[in-house]
């Protein structure tokens, strides 16, 4: 595998966020990898947040660690110190690593660190690379006797200023430009200043490199017959802004308009001067050293994959690969289909709704959708009953598919009826306190803990008394659910979504809510 790729790409992993950010970080590295013809590195463990029982009981299966020693961060020192603590286990239990490794040219740290003689016990627990100790050893399977060779990207480098970081550079766009290319460097392309080109750019937002495809559109109607921009193709846009200097890219909308949760059911267009657009093939594609590093961190405030594609094509590959290629692990499938079975049960045999309570950090950083829990959980009622309503809707047909690449409907909603008023509902939440749970079992819903059977546990294994993996198994089975309700900045929700767009589920069954 390492063999038919150029080198390795790594990056510096923030292992100090929870799980669902670090899969957006590994998705977007495992694509960069692939735009540079890199075998992509990725932790070979990460660090569950908390266990269901005394957290002896955890460490007796895996290494506790006190979370902030660990990765150097100080967000949790004031915090009780049995809640500053986290268990160090392989990443390989947060999702399917061997199916992801049958497309992708991937390997952990552990592993790279083994191909070149040198001891796994120098991984770094915070999940930055090591510049020296990585770069001591030399390739096993290599005669040479040389240690592999390191280019490291400055984390300013990646989308200084005002650049809009793109995966490729189409040639076309590149002639377009008039970008000279020497030793593998893309020099800057030729700015146009038309009088429309002006007009784009003043209808851009303070502080932003790109122009969302509405006002675009609306911007080039001003300057155009107005019947001819609506009867024209998206193509003859496209055409109108590559003449004035403007490009089409292609990116995600996200299920709520907002970038936080980073699902890719919801593909959108944008355009961009392309004077401001960089290549990370261009810029990074023609590095000869054996190992390729992208120091600091480049996830925050950023589209799903860390950059904008320049075709439909590469975007929508990118969407197979977080869709299909980032499969959970098969129990955790297996035991969510499990527990989906079971929710039709105490539905009396309906469709069944459910929806994510963040609570948690979430309360105590003042982003809880309600301060109370109680107007919390009437806010998530309140969806829920829309969402009995649109699901009588559905249920009449027709069935509609997210906008995703293979995407087929799943034709459960017919074969089930609605929801009634006084049924169940699921609600999965980080929320501890025995009052608040009694509360949400008092108002008719139906927790994680309800459907679980020793059984379940025994079967499953150890990893299930992590919080961590237990919320993996209900993302999976908030994914089954006939509607889903969820807070629109947790990234929790960002995956359900995307599991149910995989599945086939109908768009409208889902309202992520800020």
């Amino acid at each position: 595998m390492v063999s038919q790729t150029k080198g390795f790409y790594a990056r510096d992993y923030s292992l100090w966020l929870g799980w669902n950010n670090m899969r957006y970080i590994i998705e977007a590295a495992v694509l960069h990898g692939r735009i540079l013809n890199r075998t992509t590195i990725i932790p070979t463990y990460v660090y569950a947040r908390a266990c269901e029982f005394d957290n002896s009981a955890c460490a007796a299966y895996a290494t506790m660690v006190n979370r902030g020693d660990a990765t150097g961060s100080d967000e949790w020192r004031q915090l009780p110190i049995e809640q500053q603590m986290a268990w160090k286990i392989p990443v390989s239990l947060m999702f399917n690593l061997t199916h992801l490794c049958e497309t992708h040219a991937v390997v952990t740290v552990s592993d790279y660190l083994r191909l070149h003689n040198i001891s796994v016990d120098v991984e770094t627990t915070n999940g930055r690379w090591e510049t020296d100790l990585y770069h001591r050893g030399v390739d096993i399977f290599s005669d040479s006797g040389v240690e592999p060779s390191l280019y490291a990207i400055e984390n300013e480098w990646y989308d200084a200023g005002n650049v809009v970081r793109v995966d490729q550079l189409p040639r076309s766009m590149r002639e377009r430009g008039g970008w000279n290319i020497t030793h593998g460097q893309v020099g800057s392309a030729i700015s146009e200043e038309t009088p429309l080109s002006l007009a784009l750019h003043d209808a851009m937002a303070s502080g932003t490199s790109v122009l969302d495809w509405e006002t675009a559109l609306r911007v080039v109607g001003d300057d155009n017959d107005p019947i001819e921009i609506e009867s024209s193709s998206d193509g003859g846009i496209a055409s109108i802004l590559e003449e004035n200097g403007w490009e089409v890219l292609y990116t995600y909308g996200g299920a709520c308009g907002s970038d936080a949760a980073k699902d890719v059911a919801v593909p959108i267009r944008q355009a961009a001067p392309r004077s401001l657009l960089r290549g990370l093939y261009e810029d990074f594609g023609s590095i000869e050293q054996d190992v390729l590093l992208l120091k600091g961190e480049v996830h925050l405030r950023r589209k799903p994959g860390a950059l904008m594609f320049t075709t439909l094509e590469s975007r929508e590959r990118y969407t197979r690969t977080v869709l299909y290629d980032f499969r959970l692990a098969d129990n955790v499938i297996e035991l969510a289909d499990e527990l989906s079975n079971r929710m039709v049960e105490k539905a009396g045999g309906r469709m069944w709704m459910a929806a994510h309570m963040r609570r948690g950090d979430f309360t105590r950083l003042n982003w809880a959708m309600e301060s109370s829990f109680e107007a919390h959980l009437a806010r998530v009622k309140s969806h829920l009953r829309d969402g009995r309503d649109i699901l009588h809707s559905v249920h009449r047909g027709p069935l509609l598919t997210y906008e995703i690449p293979f995407g087929q409907a799943d034709r459960a909603p017919l074969l089930l009826d609605p929801p009634a008023v006084h049924d169940k509902f699921y609600i999965a939440t980080d929320e501890r306190d025995p009052r608040n749970l009694t509360y949400l079992r008092d108002q008719g819903a139906i927790l994680i803990s309800d459907l679980l059977t020793i059984d379940d546990r025994r079967h499953f294994g150890w990893p299930l008394m992590l919080t961590d993996i237990l919320s993996l198994v209900e993302q999976a089975t908030l994914a089954r659910a006939a509607y889903f309700y969820a807070h629109a900045y947790s990234s929790v929700a960002g995956g359900v979504i995307n599991l149910r767009a995989s599945h086939g589920a109908d768009p409208r069954t889902a309202l992520l809510d800020s």
